[in-house]
């Protein structure tokens, strides 16, 4: 990191033009040996390679042909799909590899939430005859609310949250799914006549036959409030939908979502051990085989969910307040060392914070905090402080050269908020935010490090 670091002074003291960082340093430094970090999400790889897994008797999932599994159930006279991938051209390969195996008409497709990734596909499944699609009534909850206020911000943090935005050489993967660009995308699977779903279940469980095959729907409140499990008692197949997947869960999403509820999701990975499944397929990694071995990874996911849901509790009783309470709240060493369950998508931390405002809103308890400064104001502040800007630019940079690149990033934003246009005080959190993300094995926050980073490259190349 060295190197760089010094090429970025020697641009913000000496004014270099910014296309010889852009063209020549930054290429440089990108091609840099991979950290640690890197290394360990690259090794998820081997989880996420492309393959049609045969799960059980007439039971088959696709892993790694689009970000969500979609498995197919072979039945008397026809098929059932659970979940149909993010796209058309994703579930277009997956129907040629299901055609290898059957021929046989869909009967069925099951959605296990409303979550875009899950349900893009479909159109690709529907042949002459409409097959019954099932989901929860409550389909699509998670987004109504956002529609309905107009609130747009929340796609475009998705698209930095999934890396979209950023050039193939600096995707790794997402942690629970390859780095795949989105393609086309269609209107909401809800609101497309042909693909919405035409049977569905208000809650509890429903039990259903389509093809021969006797299914169970499961109401199973978590990753969102419409998400169901599907319980294939003859083979002992459970389709955890994304309640399970294999990592830290995603108690809280960064691109911004309404409160996931926490303790209904670890009361539904109960739901899911008591059906005591020989196989699970999650909603994205390959698929566990073995009853010794679901029963060990679903308990250990319920267990890990349930403990930073209690322990943040205790702790919000004891007064403590979110940036506490990050530090209170730590996995124990039986839990924090299982690779499933590795901060590879979510991450304890948020799941924190997350909780904490779920339950008490966004005031911390701290009454300094009832009538905050104005970033702007605090930014001014704290220059002077550090005895005026250009101290506080040389503050931020001798960090990065220190390699504290969180506050390097955070004194770069005081610049910032002094001057929104400072173009010196950009590349300092462009590089930051850089060293940060290649120092972090979950996806989701390398992601939107690595994006925010170029867009501020961006904004001084233009």
């Amino acid at each position: 990191m060295g190197p760089f670091h010094l090429s970025l002074r020697d641009i913000i003291n000496n004014s270099l033009p910014i296309f010889i960082f852009t063209f020549i340093f930054y290429p440089l430094f990108t091609s840099a040996q991979e950290t640690d970090a890197e290394e360990i999400l690259r090794s998820r790889d081997v989880e996420l390679r492309k393959e049609i897994i045969n799960v059980a008797p007439n039971v088959y999932t696709a892993v790694g042909y689009s970000p969500a599994n979609v498995s197919m159930i072979v039945g008397t006279n026809g098929l059932i799909i659970i979940d149909t991938g993010m796209n058309v051209s994703h579930a277009e390969e997956i129907v040629n590899e299901f055609r290898e195996i059957s021929d046989l008409p869909v009967r069925g497709i099951i959605y296990t939430h409303g979550h875009g990734d899950h349900t893009g596909g479909a159109a690709a499944f529907i042949g002459g005859d409409m097959p019954e699609i099932w989901a929860l009534e409550n389909f699509g909850i998670e987004d109504r609310p956002l529609s309905l206020a107009g609130l747009t911000i929340q796609r475009q943090r998705g698209v930095r949250q999934a890396g979209f935005a950023l050039p193939d050489e600096l995707r790794i993967n997402n942690g629970i799914a390859p780095a795949i660009q989105p393609g086309r995308a269609d209107a909401f699977v809800a609101n497309l006549e042909n693909t919405a779903p035409n049977k569905t279940f208000v809650s509890g469980r429903e039990v259903i036959e389509i093809a021969g095959v006797e299914l169970e729907l499961v109401a199973a409140p978590g990753e969102t409030n419409d998400q169901i499990y599907v319980w294939y008692p003859t083979q002992e197949v459970l389709f955890a939908g994304d309640n399970y997947y294999k990592s830290f869960p995603n108690l809280y999403a960064i691109r911004g979502t309404p409160y996931r509820d926490v303790l209904a999701w670890s009361k539904s990975l109960d739901l899911m051990l008591d059906e005591e499944p020989a196989s699970v397929v999650p909603g994205h990694t390959r698929p566990v085989i073995g009853k010794e071995a679901v029963q060990l990874a679903l308990a250990q996911h319920r267990d890990a969910v349930r403990f930073v849901h209690d322990k943040t509790i205790e702790g919000m009783n004891l007064g403590l307040m979110p940036d506490e309470l990050v530090e209170y709240v730590q996995l124990p060493d039986e839990l924090s060392d299982e690779a499933d369950l590795g901060e590879y998508y979510g991450r304890v931390e948020w799941a924190v914070r997350s909780i904490f405002t779920g339950y008490l809103g966004w005031y911390d308890g701290n009454p300094t905090n009832l009538s905050s400064l104005y970033p702007s104001e605090e930014g001014i502040r704290m220059a002077e402080l550090a005895g005026g800007i250009d101290e506080l630019r040389e503050k931020a940079m001798e960090s990065l050269d220190e390699g504290d690149a969180q506050w390097a990033a955070q004194l770069a934003d005081y610049l910032l908020a002094i001057n929104s246009n400072d173009g010196r005080a950009k590349l300092i959190k462009a590089d930051a935010l850089t060293s940060l993300a290649r120092q972090s094995v979950n996806a989701l926050a390398r992601n939107y490090y690595l994006t925010i980073a170029d867009t501020l490259r961006q904004e001084e190349e233009n």
